[in-house]
């Protein structure tokens, strides 16, 4: 029977405004109780949970509850009841009130979960919860995660947008260029044998919109990088990206500062921000003290409630390879401290050059980077050559990018949030896949979509693609 939704719904959390009249609810059945003649559930939705009972009274109905099982969805007609006094239910917060079940109908059935979702679930191997995510995901804890998730980005947007900042989407199929990490490749099937990539970041559109006159920008993007899963990195993860013309690095770091202040207080009033203004350390002194560049700079580590956040300012532009050349330490679009320039030009004391780049730390993790770019095509250009490109590569690759600063560019710099890792900070986890709806496994595989998965050989002779078979 085809089942029409037709009727006003009341949520739990809105239950004590109804007492003495029949509401109609509808989610799933969280546990059910048999108590002799009474039969009790607990009913869950997605504003928390509500007892309501079956009284012996109604047979056909008494009988009909006797079947009901956990997860089973339904919709159910009740009276509500203030509870006496003395069994009201601390912990549940509609636990004054308590409803008397008069009819409910059957939407779904459910089979035994995998799992029981009313512990923390992380005991539980990581495969199967992946696997079954969607079951996973129905854990009061979870549920706190996302929902919170959705509370702190739209902070962000409102916060921004208030400040005179246009969001602005950028492509997700891109150009393969080297950027640090490595791309994930996706087959053109109309351009036989070339790739798009997906994008590591979008580092450099949100600079050209720079030269474009977007003035302020950001973005709470989608980013794909192909290196190997640890606890805090996915091979697709969000960033809050944002770029602003005519700054320098104390205005960046200001208007980011001020967001994540409103974001702890607004969001998150039981946490303590340790020391306000953010304290800024060099690279040098964060190494020599803390022994990295992301110190945990709390002075009491055991209090879960408190958030030391950090700036790192100072770091060398280039480091050394394996092979003895130079590479970037952060981002090849960064730009030297103004008196590094001439050295940065004329590519000499490659080591001594520092860079524009601030690092934002939280307890011991980087939560975000950024830095004042170079807007001069011949400052760009300098910094791959020092990387030891050539110049018919570096135009290969980066070619758009320095003829659209010789059309005028204006100063300009940005940054970019991990968010995964920030929300894993704020709600305590351990891990990014706790607060991420639907992540990867350790080793980058989705269990509940069975993916990576093979492809047919009629998908692949479209994309001019062969699969080589290896002994590995």
């Amino acid at each position: 029977m085809w089942y029409h939704f037709f009727v006003m719904r009341i949520l739990t959390r809105d239950i004590g405004g109804h007492v003495g009249e029949e509401i109609t609810l509808m989610g799933s059945v969280d546990v059910r109780r048999d108590h002799g003649k009474l039969i009790f559930i607990d009913f869950r939705d997605w504003t928390g949970l509500a007892q309501v009972v079956f009284l012996p009274n109604n047979k056909e109905l008494h009988e009909k509850a006797s079947q009901i099982r956990s997860e089973w969805v339904i919709e159910l007609k009740g009276s509500i009841q203030k509870r006496p006094e003395g069994l009201v239910n601390k912990n549940m917060a509609s636990g004054e009130y308590e409803i008397v079940a008069t009819g409910f109908e059957i939407l779904s059935e459910a089979k035994t979960p995998p799992f029981d979702v009313h512990e923390s679930g992380l005991d539980i191997g990581e495969e199967t919860r992946m696997k079954y995510r969607y079951v996973d995901l129905r854990r009061s804890r979870m549920q706190k995660n996302l929902r919170n998730r959705f509370k702190v980005f739209q902070t962000v947007r409102n916060f921004l947008s208030e400040n005179d900042f246009v969001e602005v989407e950028t492509p997700v199929l891109s150009k393969s260029t080297p950027e640090g990490a490595r791309d994930y490749l996706v087959p053109s099937r109309t351009q036989e044998g070339k790739f798009y990539a997906l994008p590591q970041s979008p580092q450099q559109y949100k600079q050209l919109l720079m030269v474009s006159g977007i003035d302020r920008y950001f973005q709470i993007a989608r980013c794909y990088r192909d290196e190997d899963t640890r606890g805090d990195r996915q091979p697709e993860f969000t960033q809050l990206d944002l770029e602003m013309s005519f700054v320098n690095r104390d205005d960046v770091m200001a208007v980011n500062e001020e967001l994540l202040i409103k974001i702890v207080k607004e969001l998150y009033p039981e946490k303590k921000i340790q020391e306000i203004p953010f304290p800024r350390i060099t690279y040098k002194d964060a190494i020599e003290k803390y022994g990295n560049d992301r110190p945990d700079m709390r002075t009491d580590k055991d209090d879960p409630n408190l958030l030391a956040f950090c700036w790192v300012i100072d770091f060398p532009f280039f480091e050394k390879t394996d092979n003895g050349g130079w590479t970037f330490t952060h981002n090849p679009f960064s730009a030297p401290k103004p008196e590094f320039m001439s050295d940065l030009l004329e590519k000499k004391n490659i080591g001594e050059i520092i860079t524009t780049q601030y690092d934002i730390a939280l307890n011991g993790w980087e939560i975000g980077g950024g830095s004042i770019r170079n807007h001069r095509s011949e400052a760009l250009r300098a910094v791959f050559n020092v990387m030891g490109f050539d110049d018919e590569r570096i135009d290969k690759n980066f070619g758009h990018m320095l003829e659209a600063f010789d059309f005028g560019a204006p100063p300009h710099g940005g940054i970019a949030w991990g968010m995964d890792r920030l929300m894993m900070i704020l709600e305590g986890e351990a891990n990014i896949r706790e607060v991420i709806a639907f992540p990867k496994t350790g080793d980058g595989r989705d269990f509940m979509m069975d993916a990576p998965s093979d492809v047919s050989e009629e998908q692949l002779k479209e994309l001019h693609i062969k699969i080589v078979k290896t002994n590995k």
